[in-house]
């Protein structure tokens, strides 16, 4: 959680600093309900993240080296400096990579968990995420459709933020709460307050473990709020000041760093030494990353289509 916020932050530095071409979109505010999923995963298991999932995505072997590279655009990275943000993976280490259309990667997890299941593979979770907007989009209805039709072992968790982009929750649906959308298609709902580290630990870790043990496809909806624009480019000036003050509105980094110091598992001072070692990685990081080359247009083949240098770069991760 922590390596993640502090690398967004130089991420957001960078964009600033006109270093970073293209969107950066940080995941402020979330990073405890995203890091809940990556690590209950484990290897041989699907993970599809969105874009404000770098806390899940560390924990599910994602680098600080790897991020830095694909926003910079290095041709080091693992997009080979094709992609300018979220978009890497590694399929065969069951990494997908993100397609930018909301709800799409619904389907490919479930499509992926259904092959997997053709080939006699057993115990694999398939976990995606998405956004409370996104489950207003048709491709949201095919994919859990589907998925709850084919009872597959799919986690999906639902970032309630308050926000699609700059629309308020109020104009995106109707029910009163998003679970009664688990119980329309059929499917075992939880609810989670998502600035809380230990609750977003327990219950996404009781979905995963469902959905493990053949008890069909998982909704989680975790309660938060985007302590951001929607990428650095927004100003999040819409956002009701209201927001900050629920209890939702609060930073999860914050409350699980009081949480640890309160019961006497961590120190300030360590703490301390924690984010200095963590913005030291990221600073020399940063730094050898803005010394590697960038693709040359006049050498690159730009075809559209993945070709075998790009899938088999990270084969071994």
């Amino acid at each position: 959680m922590l390596m993640a916020r502090l690398l967004e932050e130089k991420l957001a530095s960078l964009y600033r600093a006109g270093l970073i071409k293209g969107g950066v979109f940080l995941g402020r505010g979330q990073e405890a309900f995203s890091v809940s999923l990556g690590l209950h995963l484990r290897k041989g298991d699907i993970y599809a993240p969105l874009i404000r999932d770098q806390a899940g995505r560390m924990a599910f072997g994602d680098t600080v080296l790897d991020t830095l590279r694909t926003y910079i655009g290095s041709q080091l990275g693992p997009m080979r400096g094709r992609d300018g943000n979220i978009h890497r993976g590694t399929p065969g280490c069951g990494y997908y990579a993100m397609i930018s259309h909301l709800g799409a990667m619904i389907s490919v997890v479930v499509g992926g968990l259904m092959a997997k299941r053709l080939q006699g593979e057993v115990g694999i979770v398939g976990g995606t995420c998405i956004g409370e907007g996104g489950t207003s989009t048709g491709a949201f209805h095919e994919g859990i459709n589907v998925a709850a039709v084919e009872k597959v072992p799919l986690v999906l968790l639902v970032a309630n933020n308050q926000y699609a982009y700059s629309t308020p929750v109020s104009r995106q649906f109707a029910c009163r709460n998003l679970l009664d959308k688990a119980v329309g298609y059929g499917l075992k709902g939880h609810k989670v307050d998502g600035t809380n580290l230990e609750d977003c630990l327990h219950v996404v870790g009781e979905a995963v473990r469902a959905a493990r043990e053949g008890r069909g496809p998982q909704l989680v909806v975790g309660t938060l709020l985007r302590l951001a624009g929607h990428g650095e480019h927004d100003d999040a000036s819409y956002v009701d000041p209201l927001h900050y003050q629920a209890s939702y509105g609060g930073d999860c980094i914050r409350l699980a760093e009081r949480t640890l110091t309160e019961r006497s598992w961590l120190s300030q001072e360590e703490l301390m030494e924690w984010r200095r070692e963590i913005s030291l990685e990221v600073e020399l990081l940063s730094a050898k990353v803005l010394r590697e080359p960038v693709p040359d247009p006049s050498e690159e083949d730009w075809s559209a289509i993945s070709n075998v240098e790009l899938r088999d770069s990270y084969s071994e991760r």
